[in-house]
């Protein structure tokens, strides 16, 4: 969209299916590598992310590009995709349902 400009500062966050402590230390680095190739290839701009065995938190610039919902969708789609054809888990993985969806302000990001 020409001449638009904003500022939206999402933190999502999103679990592991039964909060299973699955995201091993091996492969954690590649699968955020992995998220961050979504977000950024949907015209987002990746910030920060992180998390632990059981959940993932990234924090990035939304571009007013359509739904959080509909890109949350697609990133737990294709980084389960991902994690399945790796073969780093013996058993299937997959995401739980939903995920939480935080905005800040600009003053708010450096914190």
């Amino acid at each position: 969209m020409a001449n638009t400009y904003t500022q939206i500062h999402i933190q999502a966050i999103w679990a592991v299916q039964n909060r299973d402590c699955l995201i091993g230390k091996e492969w954690k680095e590649e699968l955020y590598k992995y998220i961050t190739g979504i977000i950024q290839n949907k015209g987002h701009k990746m910030l920060q992310i992180n998390g632990v065995e059981d959940h993932v938190h990234m924090f990035f610039g939304m571009r007013p590009k359509g739904a959080l919902s509909d890109l949350m969708k697609i990133v737990k789609q294709e980084s389960t995709n991902w994690i399945n054809e790796k073969g780093v888990l013996r058993a299937k993985f997959s995401w739980q349902e939903g995920f939480g969806g935080f905005s800040y302000a600009k003053s708010q990001v450096p914190q």
